[in-house]
């Protein structure tokens, strides 16, 4: 179970993610994020990691895709500081 939770603020978009990102939810999340980015309007968008606590190999390669787009992803816990160290290190940004 994933719980999807939209922060909607005049200097940014926050989507809070809280569960597990596995299977059926990874397609839920992308979906969430594609409608977030649509309503930015130059604000920053950010992805709340902080109550997630199991990824899946597809959420993982999500979250490579959501951190290349820009949007940046915050996390709190030790498993899930490491994910993003992981993704950092496999899909480095080009700028």
């Amino acid at each position: 179970m994933l719980r999807i939770t939209v922060q909607d603020r005049p200097e940014q978009v926050t989507l809070k993610l809280e569960g597990q990102l596995i299977g059926a939810w990874v397609v839920e999340v992308e979906n969430a994020w594609r409608t977030a980015r649509a309503i930015l309007f130059g604000r920053s968008l950010y992805l709340d990691l902080n109550a997630v606590d199991h990824v899946d190999g597809a959420g993982k390669y999500l979250l490579a895709l959501i951190a290349c787009s820009g949007t940046r992803l915050m996390a709190s816990g030790p498993e899930m500081k490491d994910l993003l160290q992981a993704i950092a290190k496999e899909w480095p940004l080009h700028g």
